[in-house]
């Protein structure tokens, strides 16, 4: 059974830092490129960060580049997101995703992050 769980969400500060965690299991997690997205209320979701399989390359929405890092741990089956520098306008649902091609693509539940001070 497919699962991504993310975990590490939270009330912050604006100015502050989070690192979300998203723990995957089910399937060969290495294989996949793994994203970050976010949905705040009334809004798309929209594309956070991305990280390719082996952890090679990474892109980010412009919005993020120089406060947000994403990286992975093939090891523990885990991909993270530091987020520094958070906005009250990035308080959003952050979900985790794993795809490979265009045919395997998966969900997390998503972490709520809220920023306010």
């Amino acid at each position: 059974q497919v699962q991504l769980v993310e975990s590490g969400g939270g009330l912050v500060q604006p100015g502050g830092s989070l690192r979300l965690s998203c723990a995957a299991s089910g399937f060969i997690f290495r294989w996949y490129a793994m994203s970050w997205y976010r949905q705040g209320p009334g809004k798309e979701r929209e594309l956070v960060a991305a990280i390719t399989s082996g952890g090679g390359s990474t892109n980010y929405a412009d919005s993020v580049k120089g406060r947000f890092t994403i990286s992975r741990e093939d090891g523990k089956n885990t991909v993270y997101l530091q987020m520094n520098s958070l906005k009250p306008d990035e308080s959003a649902v952050y979900y985790c995703e794993a795809t490979r091609g265009d045919a395997l693509r998966y969900w997390g539940q998503g972490t709520q992050v809220t920023v306010s001070s």
